[in-house]
């Protein structure tokens, strides 16, 4: 990072470790919150505490045992509608990869803070607790009210989390209008250029079933109608034949904004990226970049369950394939069955879709000329630019509530993390310089937001 012109935040005086975002990162780490099961009582007791501390009020609310919420609220004047910041403290399996540090150590080697959490998303807790707390230290007034929702369970569909906040505690969330939280806002290099993409929009989370049947019967027999021949062919055809390709606004909106600061010759790329005719071509031309966006552009599938068979010597009479649907937005569950049937040949066999969470209709982009001021103000040299985001959030459950969220946890990152590779992987890490980046443009949210200068 040397040569950069940049603001990185700097705690304020006093040593505390409740105003040192590093600090933070590191404790919340050290809470072992994988999901499943989630455990995540003592991580979200150990954040109560510090609000406690700071004299910030604060409830918890719980369907699960073991696996509570806290909401957090720094009164405002009024002036402008609350703003949400919202997160979780849930992180997926270490897995099996040996790891060059502890998973759970939070051990800061090499100018980066190691674990599972670090980027997904202990580290954007920490900034948002660091504002929040500085913000409560400073006798700050915000425009509007500052809640703070820290949730379990986003790993695993949101259940015992932000969905049973939205569904059951929506009184909690009254008169938002905007929150922010993962996933964006984080650095990458494009044709010399430093954007910073902001999330504005999400793919949907659908969730289907194949189920190949038979007539099966005793293993020591020649089985003519096994459902298990079925899956192979039908997985060669999914994993090979990749679904159409479509241009959405959301992609559009995105896109533009990063061709305005390219090379003509990059522009021209983009052109062709957006344009129907071309799109399935140029992903293919763009190479390792063209696999980046493709999921922007498509609605996908990944097969990730089979289920078959109890015992060895018995022919199962049924199979069945449970499939990760990501739907671009405003497509419909209909139409990704339609598409894999396309591709599959798969009129014999039954597809059901497990579950459905829709996402809005558009943006609201309200908020995105401040966050973009917030971003410029801290790395100058840096280009905030709109994105669709290619999984999904817990923010496609408070849009149900008519909260639009902003995938906005700033990191200036170097250009050897391989940020798409780290995240959910061996040896997730955060550099330290990116953890008080974030945090201090996060506060600096909280001075700006609702004002008018």
């Amino acid at each position: 990072m040397a040569g950069l012109t940049v603001s990185t935040s700097t705690p304020p005086s006093g040593n505390s470790d409740h105003l040192d975002p590093v600090a933070l990162t590191k404790q919340l780490v050290r809470f072992d919150t994988t999901n499943p099961p989630g455990n995540e009582a003592l991580c979200i007791d150990h954040i109560k505490a510090l609000l406690d501390g700071a004299g910030i009020q604060n409830q918890v609310l719980t369907k699960t045992a073991g696996r509570p919420n806290l909401i957090a609220r720094l009164p405002g004047d009024g002036s402008a509608p609350p703003l949400l910041l919202q997160g979780h403290v849930d992180v997926v399996p270490a897995g099996p990869t040996p790891w060059q540090q502890p998973p759970f150590g939070g051990d800061i080697v090499d100018g980066f803070l190691w674990g599972r959490g670090s980027l997904d998303m202990k580290s954007g807790i920490a900034m948002m607790l660091y504002a929040i707390m500085r913000a409560k230290t400073d006798g700050m007034t915000p425009a509007g009210d500052i809640v703070l929702a820290v949730v379990c369970d986003e790993e695993s569909g949101g259940d015992s989390g932000a969905r049973y906040l939205v569904e059951e505690h929506a009184e909690q969330f009254q008169g938002i209008k905007y929150a922010i939280g993962e996933f964006g806002g984080f650095s990458f290099e494009l044709g010399r250029r430093r954007f910073y993409p902001i999330m504005v929009a999400e793919k949907q989370v659908c969730h289907l079933r194949v189920t190949f049947r038979g007539a099966g019967g005793h293993a020591s027999l020649t089985q003519q109608d096994n459902p298990m021949t079925g899956l192979p062919t039908f997985l060669q055809r999914v994993q090979s034949r990749p679904l159409p390709t479509h241009v959405t606004p959301e992609a559009r909106m995105m896109f533009q904004a990063i061709g305005r600061h390219l090379s003509p010759p990059a522009r021209v790329g983009l052109a062709a990226l957006l344009n129907p005719r071309f799109t399935s071509l140029t992903l293919k031309l763009l190479g390792a970049k063209g696999r980046t966006f493709a999921p922007l552009f498509r609605n996908t599938v990944n097969p990730t369950v089979v289920r078959g068979g109890e015992q060895i010597n018995v022919v199962p009479g049924e199979v069945t394939l449970d499939l990760d649907g990501r739907l671009l937005p405003n497509f419909s569950p209909e139409q990704l069955v339609s598409e894999l049937r396309a591709i599959t040949g798969s009129d014999a066999v039954g597809i059901e879709v497990l579950s459905y969470d829709p996402g809005p209709k558009q943006p609201d982009m309200g908020l995105f000329d401040t966050l973009s001021n917030v971003l410029q103000e801290s790395d100058p040299e840096g280009i905030p630019v709109p994105m669709l985001m290619p999984a999904a959030t817990d923010g496609r459950l408070f849009a149900r509530l008519g909260i639009q969220t902003y995938g906005f946890l700033p990191m200036l990152l170097p250009k050897t993390l391989d940020f798409a590779a780290t995240i959910h992987g061996p040896d997730e890490r955060v550099p330290v310089d990116a953890i008080n980046f974030g945090a201090g443009a996060i506060y600096r949210l909280l001075q700006r937001y609702g004002r008018t200068s």
